[in-house]
């Protein structure tokens, strides 16, 4: 793999020219099929096959053809001034005319006026009107929706408070471009401090923005053909800008290294890329691996949201692989130090290499290592993992607890769908939402919808009836809507009001009681019924996560444990991997509920309704953060087992691991937080959790888990950090990670004064 890569590196490094007109031709044609290709719509596909909501569903759609239930609708909510009914002659005046004009549209399939559908509130002071379309709400003309909203402002100057709920006029957050550019504008800043060089910080931020470019026009070309949504692109974007920003930045760090050391700038480009670009190619095959296990779950929109991120992720290794050393090859000194373009680049930036014997203070107590340091002057890192090594276990028992406590309130997770309650009150839709609750009760805006298929029952409409009056006498159904037969009369549709708000766990206990009801009900009547509507279908999709949660973290764990037992040849580091990443996830998870659900700082962040999680948040961010957390955990281990693999002792290769990566990893996690902090200011819900829990997840696993809990457990194993059982170690295929194959090359071309500094012989891990 090393050798490969290398040879790839030297390669985009002579034909710098070439690769950058390859990618520049790639970046094109891929913005003129965006430009050119269709919206994107519906797909038309459901959202989860197999649910009992979705069934039923699909079965309205089927024998209701005429009901458009895909439609596009409008819930248009008046109340009167205080003290004032909206049956007065002159506000009731006005809803009519507001029913008349509404409906008169080639699209509008309907408007139903409240006083013929009784829809006024028990005091007269609130109701509604709803407007039906032929189409989907993609589909509406902007001409459609000017008709609505000058038929509602013509309402609103009777007098009356008018609102507008429903998908015909919702509000869509704003494209992505601010969160993004907040993000590259941090990360600009942590790269020149970083490597002190405008070079240097602004070409991880260039390959950044071509791959993400890439990638969201190659979303937006097939978003007709597959159904891509808008959210998709932002998540591809988040993760592409994160992980291209970071991948670049470590291919640069090792090549102004290898630049320090004396080597020619081809050399060092082809250096860089055999063994940073094996961190970064095992790091991103981590973070598909997760993304991609999202199909397991059985969610479609989930399905494609984790493919399409992951593709983006498959554009970061290569640009990193190919253009970042064609770009180096356009400025092979720009992007060295101050120092080292001082020095001339060629030799050890003014540092001295010393043979010297060293003594470290281990578990053990002190010994002498006979360190072999070439340049390997002390710095942050190496003086923070000394530190950790000398009390390894305060250390790694501070880790656990402190991330132990912040996970606690994930043991209250709540899983749901935010609706137009999570939306801010400066929205129509929030301010509609909250008007039908105060005059119609907190659960009108969650009613059940009940479809009962009456094929097989002797007598249908009793069977109906049946049914309904069961249903109704429920404790928690304040109402029930008489039962709408389709034409065929084989299935009746109707709908029940809960007492309480769609995302109150009392609402989740009556959708069950009224399941649990239904066995006993369809051997009476013959009637096959089901509960399906937004407040089923987000009960539904939240158990149905919750069961898939288990099977996808077994499949994406024991795959990504395999890669890296590959990658390190070695048993026990992969699984320390593992428990770092689940105290990170977790510890994140308490975070957003603390925030998102129990409301703890969420006025910071703009969240001004708390409630349940959205359903698919913990999927989704555990797939991503384990991702992530591999990343750094390949880039900050590699050049350990790389230190350890060329002879040096298990507390040498900890802080030379440090020494080399530490700056960089802090520095690229930052980048990362950064990037999806940039998210939390969107304006959709789902993008704002995510970006959040994102950021935490981050700084957890960066900061604690990889910085601290990862050198204080190698330091209590010791040589058994690298043991791999002599079975497995026949069974593995070597693929060189820590660029055995190229330690030849990597010796200095000029042997600096006061010492040969010829590197040490290479040494296998542990086996048994």
């Amino acid at each position: 793999m090393a050798t490969f890569l290398y040879r790839m590196g030297r390669a985009a490094f002579g034909r710098r020219r070439l690769v950058v007109l390859l990618w520049a031709v790639l970046l094109g044609v891929a913005g003129a099929a965006a430009a050119k290709a269709p919206a994107a719509g519906d797909d038309g596909t459901s959202f989860m096959p197999g649910i009992e909501a979705q069934r039923a569903f699909d079965l309205i759609g089927e024998r209701f053809p005429g009901s458009d239930a895909d439609g596009a609708s409008a819930r248009v909510v008046f109340i009167a001034p205080g003290g004032e009914k909206v049956t007065a002659g002159e506000h009731r005046a006005a809803v009519d005319a507001f029913v008349a004009d509404a409906g008169d549209g080639p699209r509008v399939a309907g408007a139903v006026s409240p006083f013929a559908a009784d829809a006024v509130s028990a005091d007269a002071s609130t109701a509604y009107a709803t407007v039906t379309y032929k189409v989907g709400s993609a589909d509406l003309t902007d001409a459609d929706r000017s008709a609505l909203e000058a038929a509602v402002d013509e309402a609103r100057d009777s007098g009356l408070t008018v609102e507008v709920g429903g998908n015909a006029l919702a509000s869509q957050p704003a494209a992505g471009g601010a969160a993004e550019a907040v993000g590259i504008g941090l990360a600009a800043v942590v790269l020149l401090i970083t490597f002190g060089s405008l070079a240097a910080a602004g070409l991880p931020l260039l390959t950044a923005v071509v791959g993400v470019g890439i990638s969201i026009c190659a979303i937006l070309a097939l978003g007709s053909a597959l159904g891509l949504s808008m959210t998709t692109g932002t998540l591809a974007s988040m993760l592409g800008l994160a992980v291209g920003i970071d991948y670049a930045l470590f291919v640069v760090s090792r090549y102004r290294e290898e630049r320090e050391r004396g080597h020619a700038a081809r050399e060092a480009a082809g250096l860089a890329v055999g063994t940073a670009g094996s961190a970064v190619v095992f790091a991103g095959l981590t973070v598909v691996i997760a993304l991609a296990g999202l199909s397991v779950v059985g969610v479609p929109m989930l399905t494609k949201m984790g493919l399409c991120a992951a593709g983006a992720v498959v554009v970061a290794v290569l640009v990193a692989l190919t253009l970042v050393p064609a770009l180096l090859a356009m400025w092979p000194e720009a992007v060295l130090s101050r120092t080292a373009r001082r020095s001339g680049s060629r030799t050890t930036g003014g540092r001295t290499a010393v043979e010297h014997t060293a003594v470290e203070r281990t578990t053990t107590g002190e010994r002498t290592t006979g360190e072999r340091r070439t340049g390997a002057a002390d710095n942050g890192g190496s003086r923070w993992a000394r530190f950790v090594l000398r009390r390894p276990v305060a250390v790694l028992l501070a880790c656990v607890a402190g991330l132990g406590v912040l996970a606690l309130p994930a043991a209250d997770l709540q899983l749901g769908m935010p609706g137009d309650e999570a939306k801010p009150v400066t929205t129509t839709e929030r301010r509609a939402y909250d008007a039908l609750a105060d005059g119609f009760g907190p659960g009108f805006n969650g009613p059940l919808t009940i479809v009962a298929d009456v094929r097989d029952a002797a007598d249908p409409r009793a069977a109906v009836t049946a049914i309904a009056s069961r249903i109704e006498g429920t404790d928690g159904v304040v109402s029930l809507s008489p039962p709408q037969f389709n034409g065929a009369g084989d299935t009746a549709l109707f709908s029940a009001v809960p007492a309480t708000a769609p995302n109150d766990e009392r609402t989740k206990e009556l959708v069950q009681t009224i399941r649990a009801e239904r066995p006993g009900l369809e051997d009476e009547t013959g009637a096959v019924f089901e509960v399906t509507g937004s407040t089923a279908m987000n009960i539904d999709v939240a158990q149905a996560l919750q069961d898939a949660l288990v099977p996808y973290l077994a499949v994406v764990v024991l795959l990504s444990l395999l890669l890296l037992m590959l990658v390190f040849r070695s048993v026990l580091v992969p699984v320390k991997a593992a428990f770092g990443f689940l105290l990170s996830v977790l510890a994140s998870l308490g975070a957003v509920v603390a925030v998102f659900q129990w409301g703890w700082g969420a006025g910071l962040l703009g969240v001004e309704q708390t409630g349940p999680i959205m359903s698919l948040m913990p999927v989704f961010l555990v797939g991503i953060v384990f991702g992530l957390a591999m990343d750094y955990e390949v880039f900050l281990v590699s050049r350990m087992r790389e230190a350890y693999v060329h002879g040096e002792r298990p507390a040498q290769a900890v802080v030379g691991g440090f020494r080399h990566s530490a700056r960089v990893v802090v520095a690229a996690a930052v980048i990362m937080i950064a990037v999806f902090s940039g998210f939390v200011g969107s304006g959709e819900s789902m993008i704002k959790t995510i970006g959040f829990g994102l950021a935490v997840a981050v700084l957890f696993d960066a900061f604690v888990v990889r910085m601290a809990l990862v050198p204080a457990v190698l330091a209590l194993l010791g040589d058994r950090a690298w043991w791999l059982p002599r079975p497995l170690d026949r069974l593995l295929p070597r693929v060189d990670i820590e660029g055995t194959g190229l330690a030849g090359r990597s010796a200095p071309v000029q042997a600096p004064a006061g010492g040969d500094a010829q590197p040490q012989e290479p040494r296998e891990a542990a086996r048994t």
